[in-house]
């Protein structure tokens, strides 16, 4: 005979329209984005994720001589926490279209996060400024998109003078020095960025020594804008807009 506990479950599970023998389905599994073609080696067994964050910021590069190869030397970004955005996971989630497009929305619709040097000197594309060299990163506040609650502000995104990536998070409770283990080109059908420059690459990263806090590796996904304006036209530095979600593991 049924107790009347398990009858009860069942016919709020019919009511909702749910299966049958098994109670409400928990938050959807968060799972790394594809590129539908080649892609980043997954976690290791184990790993936990920690945060997945939005990157919104600005990718710096180096041109030696006109007509050269842009050299890259690092990018500065503010992080968000999107982890509750990720779909299915509770009902402030965005739709599958929406956690797609994310990077994309706030690429085009927000001024980039960052306190910007509109010096044309030295510049290889004077329209799309440099960060301040003394001071780049504005207080820490929430990111607002247009038709979305405020996204909480998570840290930031630089490269120490060894030209390091790292990644501050929580306060400073996490702090990755990190180093590349992989690396495959963005989907063709990556958003290319205002400037039309292309999206960066999608990266797997570990922890280095010195890094402090859980995290050992780190992903660089769902890329939009970023790349070089490239060294045809001058010599100098460049810096181009981009946004990119950061997937953090332990």
């Amino acid at each position: 005979m049924f107790k009347s506990s398990t009858i009860l479950l069942f016919s709020a599970a019919v009511a909702l329209g749910l299966p049958t023998g098994s109670c409400a389905p928990g938050p959807k599994a968060l799972v790394l984005p594809s590129t539908g073609a080649a892609d980043l080696p997954q976690p290791p067994a184990g790993s936990k994720l920690l945060h997945i964050a939005l990157g919104f910021g600005i990718q710096n590069y180096t041109c030696s001589s006109v007509g050269a190869t842009p050299g890259a030397t690092g990018a500065l970004a503010m992080l968000y926490d999107i982890t509750d955005l990720f779909p299915g996971q509770n009902r402030q989630s965005l739709s599958q279209n929406e956690w797609d497009s994310l990077t994309t929305r706030a690429l085009w619709s927000h001024n980039v996060p960052l306190n910007l040097n509109y010096s044309a000197e030295g510049r290889v594309e004077p329209s799309s400024p440099g960060a301040s060299q003394t001071s780049p990163f504005p207080p820490d506040a929430p990111l607002q998109l247009l038709g979305m609650r405020p996204v909480p502000f998570l840290g930031h995104h630089l490269f120490t003078s060894a030209g390091v990536p790292n990644f501050i998070l929580d306060g400073g409770k996490i702090n990755v020095l990190a180093g590349k283990l992989g690396s495959v080109d963005a989907p063709k059908n990556a958003d290319k960025g205002p400037q039309r420059t292309g999206a960066v690459s999608w990266l797997q990263l570990n922890a280095k020594d010195g890094s402090v806090g859980a995290a050992k590796y780190v992903y660089r996904v769902a890329t939009a804008g970023g790349n070089s304006h490239g060294c045809s036209k001058a010599a100098g530095q460049d810096s181009t807009s981009y946004t990119a979600q950061y997937w953090f593991y332990s």
